[in-house]
């Protein structure tokens, strides 16, 4: 993988590396990677498993093949990194290229007749963020199966919209820099997307807060 041929072929520096990244911000980071391509790096190791989870939980994919996505999409934020605009959030930026690169992915898999269903990966949602509670830690198996079963019984747009603000703990300004919708619509969708999801899990007999 290009990505990965970058990180191990500087494993080497990033003893220092790592020292000299630690008090940067991303925006720091992608100014020193335009100048230094090591600093690039600490970028990928920053968020190498939280977009990795991130594909998980929107797609259908296998952990191998969101791997591929992510090697993708990293290539494309660096391809693309001195365009990037200091304006935005890195975080925000890099969600949104990841997002585009999954569905990207996901209609060529359609269009040869790759989609499928695939077993649910429980793992994901073992340490959901304790701040949404959406279940409590002492919730048993079956019903993290269910959160899951639910997310994807949703249309995209709402799902999409729950594992952003809920799962992945962005704010609204965020999600709507990932999206590329404005701010009253993320606020809509996520209004409505809790209501569907709530309708849902009616339906199980089950109560979350959300």
């Amino acid at each position: 993988m290009v990505i990965k041929s970058i990180v191990n072929t500087h494993t080497c520096f990033m003893p220092v590396l790592k020292k000299n990244c630690e008090g940067l911000t991303d925006e720091d980071l992608v100014r020193e990677s335009l100048q230094n391509i090591e600093y690039f790096t600490c970028l990928f190791e920053r968020y190498e498993k939280k977009l990795i989870r991130y594909i998980l939980r929107i797609s259908s994919f296998l952990p191998e093949e969101a791997n591929d996505i992510l090697q993708e999409s990293f290539i494309k934020i660096w391809v693309n990194l001195n365009k990037f605009d200091s304006n935005l959030k890195f975080s925000s930026w890099a969600y949104r290229i990841v997002h585009n690169t999954v569905i990207s992915e996901w209609k060529k898999s359609r269009s040869f007749g790759k989609d499928r269903n695939i077993k649910i990966d429980e793992e994901v949602f073992k340490n959901l963020p304790s701040e949404i509670d959406i279940i409590e830690k002492s919730y048993q198996k079956d019903k993290i199966i269910m959160i899951r079963e639910i997310l994807d019984s949703l249309p995209e747009k709402y799902k999409n919209v729950l594992v952003l603000k809920f799962l992945e703990g962005k704010n609204y300004n965020e999600i709507s820099d990932i999206l590329k919708k404005p701010l009253g619509t993320i606020a809509t969708l996520i209004h409505r997307a809790k209501k569907a999801f709530r309708k849902e899990a009616d339906k199980k007999d089950i109560s979350f807060n959300l």
